[in-house]
């Protein structure tokens, strides 16, 4: 028979009691489990019905009891046969419920199963005390429905909000592959503190045990708590072994702080602190190293001799990092930083990345944006960070600048606009000054289905103030200008058809353009040079007014781009499969604006031929190409290709070769090679051909299965500044829904390997030949 009870029988707390045998709620990726099998340690229960509604519904919803057979006494109620209680998303079956009323206790016997939206359970027998809020299942396996995760416990026993595991089991892996799985031989759990102490717990690895631990305090819910993080160890040849603890502080819901005290067996100690803050308006980090006594210049003397620069007996760093909503468009951020020395980043970083800044820039500000417009009020201060440089090569402090950009359709046809600048330079061994640019402009945008055509004018007034010195090293004049107009004129067709390449339909198009420039010469020889340096010549550079960046220099032009761009587009599924574009420009005069006074005018004729080439041949292969040649020379000036194979799902081969003249010639190659299911094999080889020595070379192995994944990765890079080898060796293992210990590798191989995620595919490369536009051996007084 079928009976209907409201509000007279509590479920058993069994989600909270399970939940807290799990000892990190750790993010999970989709993709990190694609290797496991579809199997449940527990079953779906055919007779359970879908879970309704949300946990949180649960104490308004009424208990619906069902059994093939009511009996007993009315102080005494039993259930017998497929015993379904329901309320809202639980369901909980057995063979057989007893109920007393009077003193408020049950008995579940045979066949216990609970399930509701997060798990399903299935256990021998429950009891406990409804009065009293006391209540145990024994011999249980359990299974979570909203994430990874199963395992099983001989006993649970709750108390009101206290709680106690006995012989709990946790892992991620299913039943058939069980790689890992962490044991414990009691668990207390507080569930008002949202904590619980395990004691003799042990991980296993198969039937090894890897690691024990006989007393540990976790979290049980997702409430940050103060405790240890996994740790990061690595093995250098610099650092010896090097071990860092990070310790995680929760200090308020709002903020929180990590210390990382760090161990390197060659060198020392240190301590690194992280402090961050989150409220309505804004967020902000603070973040610091400190090491009190580094051995490094002790054992490596070699590498200091003749440094001007030496590091300090107390080394260390500092971040700040901040941004706070003003209200409206505006906002306020400040990005602030430190080293003690110009050593610091090459001696305590390693990545070839971490060591490519020379300078560290600091810079606060009040920035706003707008549907047309964007200004700012900002200041800024550099550091010297490369010790094979002097203090004269550092930018100049801009205290401070202000800038406006503002662009908007005026009436039908005119696009108007402005650029404008105001900055204050300011530098400790060069002489300083100030600056004034204001670039207003006027556009008339016309175009059609197959055409555009843009005219635009423009004029650019730019006033320097400078100080005396500065002054007389320029011609004498503390005041100087320069005004002049620009014209340009862009324009451009599009031709299309549809053609067939082996039995596959696309969309061929054909699109001219020209770029007319002119701008008139004004002598420039006298005026100083804060912050204008040559831009690298490429593609962009063809349509750009002018090829310097910065204010200070301003081009005089009467050239013209002719370029031609072709593309292939597959009209099966839209993908772009071939572009091909070439392009140069013809000058008509000489330009005879130059940096310095030294540099030779750029004579009439024509630039180097522009031409780039992406061929998508089919989903797994990508070519890109890029090659300037220089007809006067002739010569080639750049050259440049980057292929890509994809292989398999998860595997990926890339190939670059790049040749910049007077630069550098580099190749590099690397690789995610999958060997089967599980194993894979990781490497890259970066070679300078003109300098004959490798930058940096990888070789490493991974193991993944369903559940748990390894890796060893081996490198050798060079420190770009001294230009010496390090090596290190990184072992990491990762038990997924748990963690990992040993040094993360892999923010490293997704830097080295391009496409090493498949999410990362369509990254572009950092450029390991044109770094930052500024030339710190550039000479800014002309």
């Amino acid at each position: 028979m079928d009976g209907r009870v409201r509000n007279s029988f509590r479920f058993l707390p069994l989600s909270l009691c399970i939940a807290a045998a799990l000892p990190v709620y750790a993010q999970e990726a989709d993709d990190m489990w694609q290797l496991c099998p579809l199997e449940d340690a527990v079953p779906p229960f055919l007779d359970a019905p879908p879970p309704v509604g949300d946990p949180g519904d649960r104490e308004n919803l009424p208990t619906d009891i069902a059994g093939d057979v009511l009996d007993g006494d009315p102080d005494s109620t039993v259930f017998q046969g497929n015993v379904e209680l329901t309320r809202g998303d639980q369901f909980l079956g057995t063979d057989q419920l007893v109920y007393d009323s009077q003193a408020g206790t049950y008995t579940a016997e045979g066949s216990v199963r609970y399930q509701d939206s997060g798990m399903r359970i299935l256990a021998e027998r429950a009891h406990g005390d409804q009065a009293a809020d006391r209540h145990t299942i024994e011999d249980l396996r359990y299974q979570l429905i909203s994430r990874r995760g199963n395992g099983g416990a001989e006993k649970i026993e709750m108390q009101g909000e206290h709680g106690l595991l006995l012989g709990s089991t946790y892992s991620t892996c299913p039943p058939s592959e069980r790689a890992w799985e962490l044991q414990a031989d009691r668990i207390d759990i507080d569930t008002e503190e949202g904590m619980a102490v395990a004691r003799s717990a042990s991980i296993r690895i198969g039937k090894v045990p890897v690691m024990y631990v006989p007393w540990l305090m976790f979290p049980i819910d997702d409430r940050r708590r103060t405790g240890l993080l996994w740790p990061s160890m690595r093995l250098s040849g610099r650092n010896g072994f090097d071990y860092e603890q990070p310790v995680y502080l929760n200090l308020a819901p709002n903020y929180d702080a990590t210390l990382s005290p760090r161990i390197m067996t060659e060198r020392g100690v240190s301590l690194g602190a992280e402090f961050r803050w989150l409220y309505e308006g804004g967020r902000g980090t603070l973040e610091g190293a400190w090491m009190p006594t580094d051995r490094l210049p002790e054992n490596e003397p070699e590498r200091y001799a003749g440094s001007t620069t030496p590091p300090t007996e107390d080394r260390g760093t500092f971040k700040f990092n901040a941004t706070h909503a003003l209200g409206g468009n505006w906002r306020a951020t400040a990005n602030l930083g430190w080293v003690s020395d110009p050593h610091y980043l090459e001696d305590f970083s390693n990545s070839q990345y971490g060591m490519s800044a020379w300078n560290i820039r600091s810079s606060v500000g009040i920035y706003g944006r707008g549907l047309h417009w964007d200004a700012g009020l900002m200041a800024d201060h550099n550091q010297l960070a490369d010790y094979t440089l002097t203090e004269r090569n550092l930018r100049y402090d801009r205290l401070p600048r202000a800038f406006l950009n503002w662009e908007e359709p005026v009436g039908r046809w005119f696009q108007a606009g402005i650029s404008a600048e105001a900055v204050k330079f300011q530098h400790d061994v060069r002489d300083e000054g100030s600056r004034l640019d204001v670039k207003p402009f006027l556009a008339l945008p016309l175009e059609g289905p197959s055409w555009y055509l843009t005219p635009k004018l423009a004029w650019r007034y730019t006033a320097w103030e400078l100080d005396d010195e500065l002054a007389a090293a320029n011609g004498g004049e503390d005041s100087p200008s320069r005004s002049l107009p620009i014209t340009s004129l862009d324009a451009g067709l599009f031709f299309d058809r549809q053609v067939e390449i082996a039995g596959e339909s696309f969309l061929n198009t054909l699109e001219p353009r020209i770029y007319y420039l002119h701008v008139p010469y004004r002598d420039q020889s006298g005026l100083p040079r804060f912050d204008t340096n040559p831009m690298t010549f490429s593609w962009g550079q063809l349509f750009r007014d002018n090829r310097y960046t910065g204010p200070d220099r301003q081009i005089d032009a009467n050239q013209l781009t002719t370029a031609l761009t072709t593309r292939l587009i597959s009209e099966e599924d839209g993908r772009e499969r071939l572009a091909a574009s070439i392009g140069q420009i013809h000058y008509f005069d000489d330009s005879r604006v130059t940096l310095n006074r030294n540099q030779a005018p750029l004579e009439a004729g024509r630039s180097s031929w522009v031409a780039d080439v992406g061929v998508a041949p089919t989903d797994r292969w990508t070519i890109n190409a890029s090659y300037q040649w220089d007809p006067k020379e002739r010569r080639e000036d750049l050259i440049s290709l980057r292929t890509r194979y994809l292989l398999g799902d998860r595997g990926v081969v890339n190939l670059g070769y790049r040749y910049r003249r007077d630069l550098a010639e580099q190749v590099d190659f690397s690789f995610l090679y999958p060997v089967n299911r599980e194993w894979s094999l990781v490497g890259r080889y970066y070679y300078s051909l003109d300098e004959r020595k490798v930058i940096e070379s990888i070789a490493g192995v991974q193991w993944e299965s369903c559940c748990m994944a390894a890796r060893l990765v081996a490198r050798r890079y060079i420190r770009h500044r001294s230009g010496d080898l390090d090596d290190s060796l990184r072992f990491e293992i990762e038990l997924k829904g748990l963690g990992s210990a040993g040094q993360k590798s892999g923010e490293l191989l997704r830097r080295a390997i391009l496409g090493y995620e498949r999410d990362d595919l369509y990254l572009v490369p950092p450029s390991s030949l044109d770094s930052d536009s500024y030339d710190p051996s550039l000479d800014p007084i002309p």
